[in-house]
């Protein structure tokens, strides 16, 4: 029996959208996610104050996983991996 493909944390994509303001970081972060492969992990860099809630619920409310939120000074840096079909 040969074992399951194991899935990288490592980003396939990152995008920044720091200046950027509800609800702009939640439509960049769905376009990115759009493009990649199932299972790959997009980076995202925001610094919109509401963006914790808003992409955390974006993740939640579309099945996509939240690996992690970071912050680095005002920066909030997210990984979110795209579900599987």
């Amino acid at each position: 029996m040969s074992k399951p493909a194991k899935v990288s944390s490592a980003p396939k994509a990152q995008i920044d959208t720091r200046g950027l303001f509800c609800p702009e970081p939640v439509f960049r972060t769905k376009s990115q996610i759009d493009k990649v492969t199932n299972g790959d992990v997009v980076e995202i860099w925001a610094d919109d104050p509401g963006a914790e809630e808003d992409i955390s619920r974006w993740a939640r409310r579309t099945g996509n996983a939240l690996l992690s939120i970071r912050k680095e000074g005002k920066d909030l840096i997210f990984l979110i991996q795209k579900k599987a079909s």
